[in-house]
Formats: C-alpha cells, sequence, structure tokens
C-alpha cells in the first residue's frame, strides 16, 4: 500500500463530473489497483475513489505532479498535486479477513449443507473461497452452471455489499469462474442495503436461522 499526503485538487470525469478544490488529503494506493482519496473525517468513506481493474500514471515534465487514474470503463481521476507532505510505501501482505462471529459462522456452514435454499439446481463449490483480499464465504453454482459469489451476515448492511462488490470484481477476472454473480444473504438486511445490491446487479437473501437449522416455528402462520 501507498500513503501519499499531499495538498491537491481532484476532478472526475466519467458517468458525471466532479471537482474537489484544493486542500490537504490523504490518497491510498492499494496492491489492488485501487486509488481512493481521504479527508481528515467522514470516517472509512473516502472522498472520491477508482475501484480496479484501474490503472495509475503519473505525469512528467510539464504533466509533473499530476496523477491520471483510468479504469477500464474509461472513466478518468485526475489528481493534481501542489505539495507533497508525506510518500511512503508498505508490503502488508493477504489480509486473513474478519473472523465471524459464531451465528455468522453457523449460518455460512448451514447454508453451504443445504445450499439449495438459494434456488433449485444450485451446487456447492466450496466454502471459504481464498481470495488475494480474503475469503468468499460461499461459492456456488446455480442451476445455469454460472458461478455465484455469497456473502453471508448475520444483519446486511451497506459495508457487506461493499466487501461482495470487492470480491466480485477480482473473481471475474479469473476466465475459470467468470461470469461470476453475487448474492447478498442475511437474517435481516437494511433497505439502504438492498438498494445498493440491486443497483449493482446483486441478488438479496433473508436466511431464516431456524430453517436452516430444521426447526420448525411454532408460531401461527396464514396460507
Amino acid at each position: 500500500m501507498r500513503l501519499v499526503i499531499a495538498r491537491c485538487s481532484v476532478d472526475y470525469a466519467g458517468r458525471l463530473t466532479a471537482h474537489l478544490p484544493s486542500a490537504p488529503r490523504l490518497i491510498l494506493v492499494k496492491a489492488d489497483g485501487s486509488v481512493s482519496i481521504h479527508a481528515d473525517d467522514r470516517a472509512y468513506k473516502p472522498l472520491n475513489w477508482m475501484s480496479p481493474p484501474c490503472t495509475l500514471k503519473e505525469g512528467s515534465g510539464d504533466d509533473a505532479g499530476v496523477w491520471t487514474v483510468v479504469n477500464k470503463g474509461g472513466e478518468k481521476l485526475i489528481i493534481t498535486m501542489e505539495e507533497i507532505l508525506h510518500d511512503s510505501s508498505h508490503e502488508l501482505g493477504v489480509d486473513p479477513g474478519l473472523i465471524k462471529d459464531g451465528v455468522e459462522a453457523h449460518l455460512q456452514e448451514l447454508l453451504a449443507d443445504r445450499i439449495e435454499t438459494l434456488g433449485d439446481g444450485y451446487s456447492l463449490i466450496r466454502r471459504e473461497y481464498m481470495t488475494a483480499i480474503g475469503p468468499v464465504d460461499i461459492l456456488c453454482r446455480d442451476a445455469d452452471g454460472q458461478t455465484v459469489a455469497v456473502e453471508i451476515k448475520r444483519r446486511g448492511e451497506i459495508d457487506g455489499v461493499e466487501q461482495l462488490t470487492r470480491y466480485l470484481e477480482l473473481l471475474n477476472r479469473d476466465p475459470h469462474l467468470a461470469p461470476v454473480k453475487g448474492i447478498f444473504a442475511a437474517q435481516e438486511i437494511k433497505p439502504q442495503a438492498r438498494v445498493l445490491a440491486t443497483d449493482r446487479g446483486i441478488g438479496c437473501a433473508i436466511l431464516d436461522y431456524n430453517a436452516l437449522r430444521g426447526i420448525e416455528d411454532d408460531k401461527l402462520r396464514l396460507f
């Protein structure tokens, strides 16, 4: 990972245009090729970013101090450096990922054993399918043979959708797996997370913990 603190302005040109005026900012360049620009607020959320796959070109000569980041869709993030205050690189290696709590781990195990819960004809490839940025909870195939990546949470929020999006970007680079679609599975999915998932073409599945365990709900049901 490369960390650059610089006074800079940022211009984005793509489906829309956006401009960040000159100010001190943190720029993160990660091993997966992503570039994100951060202010000293807003928690984890960047001001602007470019997801992989993308390329970073640092200018020279008359364009020295201008970084141009281009993704596969031709969208551009142009960072104009006025003053670099810090520039360092660090090798972080492969991250082991989050360790799930007992319920999420059990949900993963139960769903893998009952993968047909996601739909008729689904078959399991494997649990904890490792990628360069951590393990995908479940990798499976649907009835048509398409690869499906499943991210499992107790409570489905936007962070989980973002995590699955990153996995899908990596998995779809593998010609043996692509095309890969995603399913965001949780006991409860927040409305904002559902909207974001739908916008990105990710399916949502509500998991019934008791049903997966084979325990009938003793509440009255209407048929």
